[in-house]
């Protein structure tokens, strides 16, 4: 348990839990023999977990190419709406393998948007990586590829994920006591 902003937080996982699955993925995704592999970090809540997975691709000899997509669909509050593009990709993906880095597959609004985009834009194959699997909300049609984690039906926050912008700087997943 940790004091943050004056709210309590309960680890759900920890920063050693978390180092360890992100190189199981790594290690998952070097097996998977990708050719000229982009790996697109969906941003914002990603971009802690993306430069750790990308970090453990380089240590199992992965040298993806790496870009970035801003899309919204949360705002500054926890429900979702219409995925919009904010910021898009600058490289071309036709006749590449994609890889979609997020923080956490929930509705799968967000994912199926990025991931049926890179396939119009002519991508060879599209697979994802998310660092927390929530089933319990799933309404897209969309599984990830490479998963670190199953999540149970907290909203969580840290390790880049947050609520209405605050917590993103923890190091770990946690849930905010009493929000749970």
């Amino acid at each position: 348990m940790a004091i943050v902003r004056g709210k309590e937080i309960e680890v759900l996982f920890s920063v050693e839990q978390i180092a360890e699955q992100n190189l199981k993925m790594a290690a998952e995704i070097a097996a998977g023999g990708h050719k000229d592999l982009i790996v697109i970090a969906i941003l914002k809540g990603s971009f802690v977990f993306a430069a750790d997975l990308i970090r453990a691709l380089h240590a199992v000899k992965v040298e993806p190419e790496v870009e970035f997509i801003s899309l919204a669909s949360y705002g500054a509050g926890t429900t979702g709406g219409e995925v919009r593009i904010l910021r898009d990709i600058e490289s071309e993906v036709k006749d590449r393998d994609v890889l979609l880095i997020d923080d956490i597959l929930e509705s799968g609004n967000t994912l199926k948007f990025a991931r049926d985009l890179m396939i119009e834009r002519g991508a060879n194959k599209v697979n994802i990586a998310v660092l927390l699997d929530k089933h319990s909300k799933r309404k897209a049609d969309i599984d990830a590829d490479y998963v670190g984690f199953d999540c149970p039906d907290y909203f969580v926050v840290g390790y880049g994920m947050d609520v209405g912008h605050a917590f993103r700087e923890l190091p770990y997943v946690g849930v905010v006591k009493g929000d749970a």
